[in-house]
C-alpha cells in the first residue's frame, strides 16, 4: 500500500533528521505505542509526527544555543510522564502565565474583560477550545489531531507565537541543517485559535 503525503512527509523529515552528525534515534513508535500514549495522555498525533516518531524516536541532536530544555525532544516511550504532562501544558499554561501578567492578545481572545480573574477565565475558556499543541522538540509543537497533517510548527513562548517552518520537513531543515534565517516565512498558521496570536 502507498504512502500517504501526511505519511511521506513524516517519513521525509526523519530520514532528513537521522542523516544529521550528532543525532540519536531510537527504535520508532509501534502502533500500539502510539494508542497508550494518546490514552494516557487524552491527545492524538497527527499524521505526519506519527509518522515521524514511527520512523524512529528522536532523543538527542546536536545541541543547541539557548535551548530551554535540557533535553529538548520527548521521550514518547521512557520519559517522566510528569514531563510529559508539563510539554503537553506548556502552551496554554504559559500563554495564562502571559495574560496573569496583564498581555492580552485582542486578536485570539477578543476585548480583554475588566478584572484579572475574569481575564484568565476568558483566555482559559478560548484556549480550551483550541485544538492540542504537541511538543516536537523544546518549543516547537505542531497541532495534534488525527486528520491533521502539514502544519506549520509553531514556536510558543506564552503569547509569542509564531510559524517556525511550512512545515515538518521544511522545520527540520531551519532547525538542525543551518537554514534558519529568521523568518518571516510564508506559511500561514492553519489551526483554529493559535493561528490568531500570529499577525
Amino acid at each position: 500500500m502507498a504512502d500517504s503525503d501526511e505519511a511521506r512527509l513524516g517519513k521525509e523529515a526523519a530520514r532528513r533528521l537521522a542523516a544529521l552528525p550528532g543525532c540519536e534515534i531510537a527504535v520508532g513508535l509501534s502502533d500500539a505505542e502510539f494508542r497508550r500514549i494518546e490514552a494516557a495522555y487524552g491527545f492524538a498525533f497527527s499524521a505526519d509526527h506519527r509518522a515521524f516518531l514511527a520512523q524512529g524516536l528522536p532523543l538527542a541532536s546536536p545541541p543547541k544555543k539557548g535551548a530551554a530544555w535540557e533535553q529538548p525532544w520527548p521521550d514518547w516511550r521512557d520519559g517522566d510522564p510528569e514531563d510529559l504532562r508539563y510539554r503537553l501544558e506548556w502552551p496554554v499554561r504559559e500563554v495564562l502565565r502571559d495574560v496573569e501578567l496583564g498581555g492580552w492578545n485582542a486578536r485570539a481572545f477578543g476585548a480583554r474583560p475588566r478584572g484579572l480573574t475574569a481575564a484568565v477565565e476568558a483566555a482559559r475558556r478560548k484556549l480550551a477550545q483550541a485544538p492540542a499543541l504537541v511538543p516536537v522538540y523544546g518549543h516547537r509543537f505542531l497541532p495534534g489531531g488525527s486528520g491533521a497533517s502539514g502544519h506549520p510548527l509553531l514556536s510558543v513562548w506564552g503569547t509569542d507565537i509564531r510559524c517556525y517552518s511550512d512545515d515538518l520537513v521544511d522545520w527540520v531543515e531551519r532547525e538542525f541543517v543551518g537554514l534558519d534565517d529568521g523568518g518571516p516565512w510564508e506559511a500561514d498558521p492553519t489551526v483554529a485559535v493559535w493561528a490568531d496570536f500570529i499577525a
